[in-house]
């Protein structure tokens, strides 16, 4: 049993041999919703507050233009996605997963206050800051930690537990996106922060509570830099590398329903059902649509697809990069339609979401299993890390683009239909190469031994 100095309890640290799903994966789940939560409450309106509520050390209005509030998110969101190495290197080297989270928690916290008191550019960047420290650090344990309270007896029961870790990403991301706008607009920038910041609170207390169920996997230490920098650890990352350059274009277009989509989603005619829905707001579609299209792929499509040909984790990966370029499409042509003086309904960006978010479930959730799987046993963390600097590779990008078209005069190099023309062209090449590139990988699946169940 794990006994570090400042435990007194005994933790498992490994699987126990079971059938069923592990006790501490309710703790896991509830942890996972209420960050979310917190986090992508902060992100929908951050854009908007950049652009419409900013102020000055003296309290005066100081806004940000389109342009560079759009390269100041993906900037924030390519850092939430970079300090995962941190938090992997932390938790599989030194401190193991549990713990980690725990300490990474605290300052996610912190960077939701700073956000709530001072509404200037300084709490911006102290606000920004430590929420992608915390929020970045703790993504690689997290779901990491998920797959470690598995065996062999079990593993086949890994598949349904990521696509419910995944479900409690996208419930709190509905109720958040639907949320924090509304609390901007109706109670100002302090409120609109400090209710994701109470919801980061309660998921590290869940966390927290669920404690005495969990795997702990001891820190690999000086094993987990003897296999990362051994052949065996340097191929599994070379090979995934591969695969995550393809993967960081998908998400330099997916994050963008956060800036781009927002920002568009406010010249146009927002009435549904009646009812007038704030531009960030859309952003909840997303979140929805994935806790509808999950079991539809899981029990319909991927079955009728498979009685086709075999329907591999990276064939699955190659079709959702060439519905993500058919995604981008949509919002092309309703800037064509804004740009020559017309208002298009809010009906056509959620068409485009529908689209673009089964080429997220294609992708995303079965990227996280498969990074999981093929990453050796003292590196899940650290491996689940790199996945996600795909999404902080592709965000720069997307961040980088932004602040390079910006002409000295405050326009745009890549005007109106262009912006989407160019990034629909982009994610179309990639997915041509990446069905080139998939055919030749070659990998190999590990998952933890078990340990005898307890008298």
């Amino acid at each position: 049993m794990l006994q570090g100095p400042d435990q007194v309890s005994k933790y498992l640290t490994a699987p126990v041999a079971r059938s069923d799903m592990p006790g501490g994966l309710p703790f896991i789940i509830g942890n996972e919703a209420a960050e979310r939560f917190s986090f992508y409450g902060m992100r929908a309106i951050l854009v908007v507050f950049m652009t419409q509520h900013l102020v000055d050390s003296s309290g005066a209005l100081h806004v940000m233009s389109e342009e560079e509030a759009k390269g100041w998110y993906h900037l924030f969101v390519s850092a939430v996605y970079f300090t995962p190495l941190l938090g992997a290197l932390l938790s599989d080297g030194l401190l193991g997963k549990y713990r980690t989270i725990i300490l990474l928690s605290l300052f996610y916290c912190a960077g939701h206050a700073a956000l709530a008191l001072d509404d200037t550019r300084w709490g911006l960047v102290v606000g920004l800051g430590l929420i992608a420290l915390g929020a970045g650090g703790i993504k690689p344990c997290v779901s990491s930690h998920l797959g470690d309270q598995f065996g062999q007896k079990n593993q086949g029961l890994l598949s349904r537990a990521f696509a419910w870790f995944y479900f409690a990403i996208n419930l709190g991301a509905f109720f958040s996106s639907l949320a924090t706008p509304w609390l901007l607009a109706r109670y100002g920038a302090a409120v609109g922060f400090a209710v994701p910041g109470i919801l980061m609170l309660i998921a590290t207390l869940t966390f927290r509570a669920g404690r005495h169920r969990f795997v702990h996997i001891p820190p690999g230490g000086r094993l987990f830099l003897k296999e990362t920098f051994s052949r065996q650890g340097l191929g599994a990352l070379g090979r995934l590398t591969i695969v995550y350059v393809f993967v960081a274009v998908f998400w330099s277009l997916f994050d963008q329903t956060g800036s781009s989509w927002v920002l568009q989603a406010q010249h146009m005619d927002r009435v549904l059902l009646g009812v007038e829905l704030l531009p960030a707001q859309i952003q909840a579609a997303n979140p929805l649509l994935v806790m509808l299209l999950i079991p539809v792929f899981s029990c319909l499509i991927y079955p009728a697809i498979d009685r086709v040909f075999p329907l591999t984790a990276l064939r699955k990966i190659s079709i959702g990069l060439f519905v993500a370029a058919a995604a981008f499409v949509v919002p092309g042509m309703i800037q064509l339609s804004i740009d020559h003086g017309g208002t298009p309904s809010i009906a056509w960006q959620l068409l485009a979401y529908v689209v673009l978010t089964a080429a997220e479930v294609m992708v995303s959730i079965t990227c996280l299993e498969f990074s999981y799987t093929q990453a050796p046993k003292t590196m899940k963390s650290f491996v689940m890390a790199f996945f996600m600097l795909s999404i902080s590779l592709g965000n720069l990008f997307t961040s980088a683009v932004n602040f390079i078209i910006r002409n000295p005069d405050g326009s745009s190099a890549l005007q109106g239909a262009d912006y989407f023309l160019f990034f629909t062209l982009l994610m179309l090449v990639t997915a041509v190469l990446f069905v080139v590139v998939a055919r030749y990988y070659r990998g190999r699946i590990y998952i933890h031994s078990e340990q005898a169940a307890a008298a």
